[in-house]
């Protein structure tokens, strides 16, 4: 349930379409639905401006199956699954047409792209930060935001970024996924006045320290404004960034 829909089920009952007791059911299922396993909540749209999403490790396949029904069948907007196996992946999809996956993303409902107002950019600084960078770009782009991917456009080879730094100063926000040193962010920060949210991937040798490193590199930037988020956590920077343009004038 989101303000759109649930502005349409209201109008639907002035108009007569729908019956109050029909609302009423509709809207019982507010704030969350108890499916024994999970609680999922679908008020959150309403609070949050994001729907709620599924994070596959630890679930069994059967709560990914159960959850993705009861979202699919009384949510509203996008149905993301992040960092879901094999096994969850084919049982998900088997059971629920529509779906498709992104890496290890599943999306059902996808918004329109451009229906989230907001031109982002995603930047990798390596190809091994490929993963991270895909999962925030699926989930920016399930959630109708435009997105231009950047890759291998690390520091050690500055000269493959110069030629972005006109998307990069246009852009309305920036993700940046690095490992090793984390120092792309700093980078990127300093030649965009954009939103710069920068993602630690757990990528490098030694003392890069499964990122760490890059987790405090990217904290200490002198860059001034950058947002970081957890080591790996894609998703969250890209909701970081939804949230940001959420309230945008389109």
């Amino acid at each position: 349930m989101d303000s759109a829909t649930l502005g349409a089920l209201l109008d639907d009952v002035a108009a007569g379409r729908v019956t109050p007791v029909e609302a009423a059911s509709r809207l019982s299922r507010l704030p969350w639905a108890d499916l024994g396993h999970a609680r999922i909540d679908h008020h959150r749209a309403l609070r949050q401006g994001l729907p709620e999403a599924v994070y596959g490790p630890g679930k069994t396949v059967g709560q990914v199956v159960d959850i993705v029904r009861e979202l699919l069948a009384h949510g509203t907007g996008p149905v993301l699954v992040t960092r879901v196996d094999e096994a969850q992946s084919a049982a998900a999809l088997d059971a629920h047409a529509g779906g498709t996956l992104h890496g290890r993303t599943l999306v059902w409902r996808p918004q329109p792209a451009g229906s989230r107002p907001g031109r982002v950019i995603v930047a990798a600084a390596g190809t091994a930060d490929l993963s991270v960078a895909d999962e925030a770009a699926t989930v920016l782009a399930a959630y109708g935001v435009e997105v231009e991917r950047l890759t291998d456009v690390g520091v050690a080879g500055l000269h493959r970024l110069l030629p972005h730094v006109d998307a990069l100063a246009a852009a309305d926000a920036v993700v940046v996924a690095a490992g090793m040193e984390g120092a792309l962010a700093s980078v990127v920060a300093g030649l965009t006045a954009a939103p710069v949210v920068a993602v630690p991937t757990s990528v490098g040798y030694g003392a890069s320290l499964e990122g760490v490193t890059a987790l405090l590199a990217m904290h200490a930037s002198c860059a001034p404004g950058v947002a970081v988020v957890g080591i790996d956590n894609g998703y969250g920077a890209a909701c970081a960034v939804a949230r940001a343009l959420v309230r945008r004038p389109a």
